[in-house]
């Protein structure tokens, strides 16, 4: 390798761990601001002496080690699908490793489910629990300010959430060197602080930690519930992982976010034991008065920053639910011509606008708050555990005693944080629960409302094979030209075929019956994206194949294809698809209830042929009664 090459290689992995530095680490990055004075809230019941301080940052330091390092690192970021990771590619990584018919197919599907509905419920309490945490400071400049800490946090997401039609392409360029100011001035903060009582250093014994639980029982238990708040946001790191890469993440968490991390914590908690009233707000009393506002501003920057990676990842994952069938068709918007994941989707980002809004608005505080921040963190982690080590016991060659002893550890801790935050239930907990009670529901209920009309509309149709021969013994009048009928099963003949025959009494020269296929895996290969078949008598059947990180277009994908065999003329070709009544019948199908949720989703959702991007000119659409 040259000299320049290198030079350009390296180059571009610092550019890499920057952008990672940026994007991935916001949310746990800004947990600093919240942790530790949660930790010792009036509700646990927690003195600030030398040994429960101690104790605590033994929690917070191995919490990160186990949890994000060692876990997320080191372990889960190995199981990418093609370079992806995050909640659903760890499900199609798991279904792939299973066996053919397996009984634990189920079991994982629907963890993958609820997974994505927990991260739905993070991406709302992220910014509201961040932002207002970060503005609370404005109360130690001057605490007649207090009255204007819910109106600037507010005005704060509103700009957060309208910027997002805009897209993050040009901002995104400055979130890594925002980040990389934060995350130094928040070392330097926790450094002079250790410097002045290094003793604190001792914490990083797990002896503290194990004696701290001796020594408060039941209330060592419950402080975890606060304690889970310093790894909030370590499922980014294997979420965010197709963007930037295994190594860039790895290499930004363990040479510079983990050290800042821990050393701000640290110093928190050496200025806790020289003042115990610093407790108010331990994260701003490590900054000096003249740079207080400064630094406000830096950590609402740094929040929003955070805010902004978890709304992003709202709209990843949604994308990739509605690709999978998870979700209904709706309008994604591309914000960069040169980034195919800059994305936004308009119905996802009022959604969030709206509930975070109300969250604010009901909480008031961001301690109010952070009873209802650890469920869907903890929710998520106790899954991916889970997923985990089925993928381990199935696919990877690692012997049974150390997956089971490992994987056993893993579930004690995770268990522990989650019940710790679950048995805040009335207290907040139930929020996120709601939220992803709500949008598991949703998905569940998309999913197989679409089997059901699939199997209703198969069920009363014939399968294609056999309508080609029954048209040789009595062939219908033929016109020119090329007609292409959209189904999601080329098996079977499209109802928008049957009628059209029916209503029009004939038979276009070339009838292609393309069905859009998703596939599990992020972006398909241009030799696997098409498949064709002659069936004779001038049909042919063509499947179009895509990654759920990809947007199907269908016109550019035949333009662009070239496929040997398909001669069509664009201006000679019409789009005919069949638009589904659907009727609710209250004793077949699902419970009304949910008949009725989908059909409300299905009314709402963007059709099919503006999804596939067919030019409204160019298409016939034609109504077929389906009763679910």
């Amino acid at each position: 390798m040259s000299a320049h090459s290198h030079s350009a290689s390296n180059a571009s992995k610092s550019a890499l761990i920057l952008g990672a530095i940026g994007v991935v680490f916001g949310d746990i990055g800004t947990s600093p601001l919240y942790t530790l004075k949660e930790a010792f809230g009036s509700h646990y019941g927690l003195a600030a002496s030398h040994d429960n301080v101690l104790g605590i940052l033994s929690l917070v330091f191995w919490a990160m080690i186990l949890v994000v390092t060692l876990k997320y690192v080191m372990v889960i970021m190995r199981a990418d699908n093609r370079g992806e990771g995050g909640i659903l590619s760890l499900m199609t990584v798991v279904h792939r490793a299973l066996p053919i018919a397996s009984p634990l197919t189920y079991t994982v599907g629907i963890l993958g489910i609820l997974g994505t509905a927990f991260f739905f419920g993070d991406a709302v309490i992220t910014p509201a629990m961040s932002v207002l945490s970060a503005v609370e400071g404005m109360e130690l400049v001057a605490p007649q300010l207090h009255p204007y800490i819910m109106p600037v946090a507010l005005a704060v997401l509103a700009l957060l959430f309208s910027f997002q039609r805009f897209g993050t392409d040009k901002v995104g360029k400055v979130f890594g060197p925002v980040m990389t100011v934060w995350f130094i001035c928040i070392a330097i903060l926790g450094v002079i602080q250790i410097v002045h009582n290094p003793s604190v250093l001792l914490a990083l014994n797990p002896a503290y930690g194990v004696s701290f639980f001796i020594e408060n029982g039941r209330a060592a238990w419950l402080v975890l519930g606060a304690v889970v708040l310093c790894v909030t946001g370590g499922e980014a790191l294997y979420a965010d992982m197709g963007h930037f890469g295994r190594m860039p993440i790895r290499r930004a968490w363990m040479f510079f976010v983990l050290p800042a991390l821990v050393l701000n914590y640290f110093g928190q908690g050496a200025l806790v034991l020289a003042d115990p009233s610093a407790l108010k707000n331990p994260f701003y009393s490590l900054v000096p008065q003249s740079l207080l506002i400064p630094m406000i501003l830096l950590a609402t920057m740094a929040t929003v920053i955070a805010s902004q990676a978890v709304i992003s990842g709202a709209f990843s994952l949604t994308r990739e639910a509605v690709q999978l069938g998870y979700l209904p068709r709706m309008k994604i918007v591309h914000t960069s011509a040169d980034t195919i994941g800059q994305i936004y989707v308009p119905w996802v980002n009022n959604i969030l606008f709206i509930t975070v809004i109300v969250l604010v608005l009901g909480f008031q505080s961001s301690s109010a708050m952070a009873a209802a921040y650890g469920v869907s963190v903890t929710g998520s982690m106790l899954i991916d555990t889970v997923l985990l080590i089925i993928l381990a016991s199935q696919g990877w060659r690692i012997k049974p005693v150390w997956i089971w002893t490992l994987g056993i550890a893993y579930l004690i801790i995770d268990t522990a944080l989650f019940s710790a935050n679950a048995i805040k239930f009335l207290h907040g907990a139930w929020v996120p629960v709601l939220l992803g009670l709500c949008v598991f529901t949703i998905m569940r209920t998309w999913r197989h409302g679409r089997d059901l009309v699939r199997e209703q509309v198969n069920r009363d149709s014939l399968r294609i094979e056999h309508f080609v021969k029954s048209i040789l013994v009595d062939p219908p009048t033929r016109v020119p030209g090329t007609a292409i009928f959209m189904t999601p099963s080329n098996d079977y003949m499209p109802p928008a075929m049957l009628h059209n025959l029916k209503h029009n009494k004939v038979l276009h020269e070339q009838n292609i019956l393309l069905t859009v296929e998703t596939f599990s895996v992020p972006r398909v290969d241009k030799e696997e994206r098409y498949s064709l078949t002659d069936l004779g008598s001038g049909f042919t059947r063509l499947s179009l194949r895509y990654g759920y990180m990809e947007g199907p277009n269908v016109p550019l994908s035949l333009k662009t294809l070239d496929i040997p065999g398909l001669h069509m003329d664009p201006m000679d070709t019409t789009y005919f698809a069949s638009r589904e009544a659907l009727i609710a019948k209250a004793d077949q199908g699902m419970a009304l209830w949910r008949d009725k949720l989908f059909l409300f989703m299905s009314r709402n959702a963007t059709p099919a042929t503006e999804f596939f991007g067919i030019p409204g000119e160019r298409l016939v659409e034609l109504g077929t009664k389906v009763v679910i």
